[in-house]
């Protein structure tokens, strides 16, 4: 009967994003033991001489850039500019090439050696990436799907890596889709909630930065809240806008030698992230998350230059071309900010702050304030400040665009559009089935 077989066709579709999710779930907990095990790894060596960093720092950067663009070409950068822009390529073989199970697995391994030489990076970003890969690979019989199956695949991820569903849901509406798709929402969900499952069944459930129950008053304590917004939006704003720079390549000498020599590149980028190391006693490598962890709970000192070197390191690791992702080392340059803003408050408290830094970098990274507020508060479920750290995302949205007029993501994206179809980045595409 027909009906009986459009029927087994909408389960078969729903069974795709159910074991794509798990699957997803499972990479994502993979993937943060590789890259606390890489950070410990990296630390067990600097415990010999922190000066070993000046040295495999600069080596390690070298050899990921060259294993991204060898190896397992399309894995460089945070992979979320890679998932955006197959879901706007039409042609399945280039599509393909931005969301392989090959690309996926060197993002897992090149990354993991970024951190263990002391990238400035995190793992979330790349989850995406893998994210979208496996649950497109778990439809490869559904060739009509697959814009919807990269937008679950990399919903999932960020959900699973963090352990925030609803940041995930938002981030594949806001970010990846940046529209509603009412006929695929129901299987998004699904996919979310498979890889969440998943992840609390092999971790437990957790909160990723520990509860806070800090508020701000109001008052004078939220004057905080503008000082944040602009500070974070015009920072975030400039790191947005060297990144793009810098991808679509510099003008002049410059821009000469970091096309034709990206190894070297990558390795001096390496060698700066290795000196602001030094700087800060070691506190700017790897995703940043103890630091900002520990700043947001006023529990260890961190150094007090940590918010800007943390800012040039994770700058210097976007630039190189090597696989690790943005979100993480992001959270910890906008705690570092807010814990200096902090300083020029007394009685408000850091913790309160620190929250509000942080949203205020990540929306100016990322230009995307709904994305940027509703993880953070899921982070900390601390849902007391959501109405403050809404303010700061506004402002901090309307200030980086005054710097950057591009998202930084989808900027990125439409440069790998260019060169895999060789259609303007801006050309019309009619959208296929989700």
């Amino acid at each position: 009967m027909p009906g009986a077989r459009d029927l087994a066709g909408v389960w078969v579709r729903r069974g795709l994003f159910v074991v794509g999710g798990i699957a997803v779930g499972g990479a994502a907990v993979l993937m943060a033991s590789l890259a606390d095990a890489a950070q410990a790894g990296f630390r067990a060596v600097l415990g010999i001489s922190p000066l070993i960093a000046l040295v495999l720092t600069p080596f390690g950067f070298g050899l990921a850039a060259l294993l991204a663009r060898t190896v397992f070409p399309n894995s460089q950068g945070s992979g979320i500019p890679q998932v955006i822009a197959a879901r706007d390529i039409e042609d399945p073989s280039l599509r393909h090439r931005l969301i392989s199970l090959r690309v996926a697995a060197g993002k897992i391994v090149v990354m993991t050696l970024g951190l263990f030489c002391g990238a400035s990076t995190g793992r979330e970003g790349p989850t995406v990436q893998v994210g979208a890969a496996l649950m497109a690979a778990a439809g490869r019989f559904a060739p009509e799907r697959q814009r919807g199956l990269l937008l679950a695949g990399g919903a999932a991820g960020v959900a699973a890596a963090f352990n925030t569903p609803l940041a995930g849901i938002v981030f594949g509406i806001e970010e990846l889709s940046r529209s509603y798709e009412a006929k695929t929402s129901s299987l998004i969900l699904g996919a979310i909630i498979a890889a969440g499952l998943t992840s609390l069944a092999l971790v437990g459930n957790y909160t990723y930065f520990g509860t806070t129950g800090d508020t701000l008053p109001l008052g004078r304590a939220w004057a905080v809240v503008p000082v944040c917004g602009v500070l974070g939006g015009l920072f975030g704003g400039l790191f947005s806008r060297i990144v793009i720079a810098v991808s679509r390549g510099l003008p002049g000498p410059a821009g000469r030698f970091v096309s034709g020599r990206p190894v070297i590149f990558a390795a001096l980028c390496g060698l700066g992230v290795a000196l602001c190391g030094l700087l800060t006693d070691g506190h700017i490598y790897g995703t940043g998350y103890e630091q900002a962890k520990a700043l947001l709970h006023d529990t260890a000192e961190t150094h007090a230059w940590f918010g800007p070197v943390k800012f040039v390191a994770t700058t210097l690791s976007s630039i190189s071309g090597i696989p690790g992702g943005l979100f993480a080392p992001s959270l910890a340059v906008g705690a570092g900010l807010g814990a200096e803003v902090a300083g020029l408050f007394q009685g408000v408290p850091v913790g309160a702050v620190v929250l509000v830094g942080m949203v205020a970098y990540l929306t100016g990274v990322l230009q995307a304030p709904i994305t940027s507020f509703v993880i953070v508060s899921e982070m900390t479920e601390n849902h007391a400040l959501v109405i403050p750290l809404m303010v700061a995302a506004l402002i901090a949205d309307a200030t980086s665009k005054l710097v950057c007029r591009e998202g930084l993501y989808h900027a990125l994206a439409e440069s790998m559009v260019e060169r895999l179809t060789g259609r303007p980045a801006h050309a019309p595409r009619v959208d296929g089935p989700a």
